[in-house]
């Protein structure tokens, strides 16, 4: 098997995991809805969820599992024993670092909330809610960053079931939360308990393959050589990889302002968002990274752009049509998953316009995810805090520019437009860096991605224009059987009209999911 349908099968792998764990998150996110709407105590936990959120992609995303894994895969095929030490230090002193910085976090909540949440100083009942909240969600960056270290190494391994399956366990402890909501007073006081539950079970799942492997942790504050290069590139990489959520911090500070609901539109919509980027960018880009610190270590420099120029093809050629499929559905989408119990029409109109905004930077944000970690493979940390940084700016002078006269959309529509900076950015110095990059090729899944789903996007849109489907007099049962079909229905006209262009990459996606449905199928692939 060739190392392309080896990334793409494992993609797949990944992507099927990941698929449950949106499905999951789908679920999550309805029962929360059904059970705090888009109400101010929905706001003071989305906020207050934002902090230890934001520090997850700052030390475990960022820090861990983009810059571990180069560095510990270039050990590893130095001396097994080598890196198993390197592992232990990195797990000791890792712990000791988030023990310290949650009881800080604990500590410095009302300074934090501050700065973050500055309109809600006007609400006191509301700010001193989301410092509660906070509080109690703050330990979640301990859980979850051991688990994206255990995930690092997994990954070094070609081990991918587990950590893709992990996340699955904080939608669980989330939902049971809200379930359980009840028992507690407040009740959303349940979704913070919720956090933490889910961030155990985050880590519990992915011990099993890291015992297997012998590479159990066991305290070791030794200093191994390569945990200064770990260090060097893990303060960048932090920023680097953590940029979205900067940007989300800039848009939660603006919503603060905004009035009440705003903070729980743009955090709705952008977990339905996400769906596509789980599913297939980011399991791409998971599946594409050990490869790509292969050839690094190897300086195999024309396989690792062959490697990579094959992942941003297959980003465009998903996330295109996912982008469009996300803009015309938006409205039922938005009304069959989430509206009903607190969750009132008005709220899902206004996060269907969010959800919008948003599509429109999906197949820019999905570039991003996979030529970061190619930077890191790299050891170059420099560049993506450089553009990163240059999106943060451009974020944040939209964000101001269009939140008065578009609201909560303008900052949705204000972090698409950072992205697009972002990626060229990326693109542009990783070409200056390493050559040609296989920009035809790139152009030419575009081109044809983007007819197919101008073809799908009409074929979907047309129906619910002319009120065939989506009536909003149906049942919402009867609009999810009708949402069920549009997609399917999408999905097999834009496969048809890509490999009517002569799209080679619709083909082999369709290979190899055909290969993996009737040989073993997503179940047994997890089991590797």
């Amino acid at each position: 098997m060739s190392e392309k349908e080896k990334v793409t099968k494992r993609a797949g792998l990944i992507g099927f995991l990941t698929f449950l764990s949106r499905i999951t998150g789908l679920l999550r996110d309805a029962v929360i809805a059904f059970f705090f709407g888009a109400t101010w105590v929905a706001d003071a936990f989305y906020m207050a969820f934002t902090i230890p959120n934001l520090l997850r992609r700052f030390v475990a995303e960022g820090a861990l599992t983009i810059s571990f894994i180069p560095i510990f895969t270039g050990e590893l095929k130095k001396s097994r024993e080598s890196a198993k030490i390197l592992s232990n230090q990195a797990f000791s002193y890792l712990t000791l670092i988030l023990i310290l910085l949650s009881l800080s976090g604990i500590w410095a909540t009302p300074w934090i909330l501050k700065l973050m949440a500055a309109g809600f100083e006007n609400e006191p009942q509301k700010l001193a809610l989301t410092v509660t909240l906070t509080r109690l969600c703050f330990p979640y960056i301990l859980l979850v960053s051991l688990a994206a270290l255990v995930m690092g190494v997994l990954n070094s391994f070609k081990k991918f079931g587990s950590p893709a399956a992990s996340p699955i366990c904080l939608n669980l402890g989330l939902v049971t939360g809200a379930i359980l909501s009840f028992w507690f007073h407040p009740p959303v006081l349940g979704l913070a308990y919720g956090v933490l539950f889910g961030g155990l079970l985050q880590l519990a799942i992915q011990i099993p393959d890291l015992v297997r492997l012998g590479f159990f942790p066991k305290v070791d504050f030794g200093f191994h050589p390569e945990l200064k290069s770990l260090l060097g590139l893990m303060i960048p990489a932090a920023y680097g990889a953590a940029v979205y959520q900067l940007n989300v911090v800039i848009m939660r500070f603006f919503a603060s302002y905004l009035p009440e609901g705003a903070i729980s539109y743009l955090w709705y919509a952008s977990r339905l968002f996400e769906f596509p980027m789980g599913v297939f960018a980011i399991a791409l880009a998971t599946a594409i990274q050990p490869t790509l610190a292969d050839d690094a270590a190897e300086k195999n420099w024309e396989k690792f752009k062959e490697t990579l120029n094959y992942g941003l093809r297959l980003n465009i050629l998903i996330t295109i049509p996912a982008m469009v499929g996300l803009f015309v559905l938006s409205q039922p989408i938005v009304r069959v998953l989430l509206q009903r119990g607190e969750f009132d029409p008005a709220a899902a109109h206004d996060t269907a316009t969010a959800m919008m905004a948003y599509a429109l930077g999906l197949p820019f944000l999905g570039l991003v995810r996979i030529v970061v970690p190619a930077f890191y493979a790299l050891k170059d940390s420099k560049r993506p805090v450089l553009f990163a940084t240059l999106a943060v700016i451009a974020n944040l002078s939209l964000a101001a520019l269009w939140v008065g006269p578009l609201k909560h959309n303008g900052l949705a529509l204000a972090l698409s437009a950072s992205t697009v900076v972002n990626a060229a950015g990326l693109l542009f110095w990783l070409r200056k860096k390493l050559g040609p990059l296989g920009l035809k090729k790139m152009l030419a899944v575009g081109w044809r991605a983007s007819l197919a789903a101008g073809a799908m996007g009409f074929l979907i849109w047309w129906p619910a224009k002319k009120g065939f489907i989506f009536a909003a007099s149906s049942s919402l049962w009867r609009q999810g059987l009708e949402l069920f079909l549009t997609v399917v229905v999408g999905i097999t006209v834009f496969f048809v009209f890509a490999k009517a262009l002569g799209c080679v990459e619709a083909k082999q996606a369709l290979q190899i999911f055909k290969r993996k449905l009737i040989k073993s199928g997503p179940a047994a692939e997890a089991m590797d």
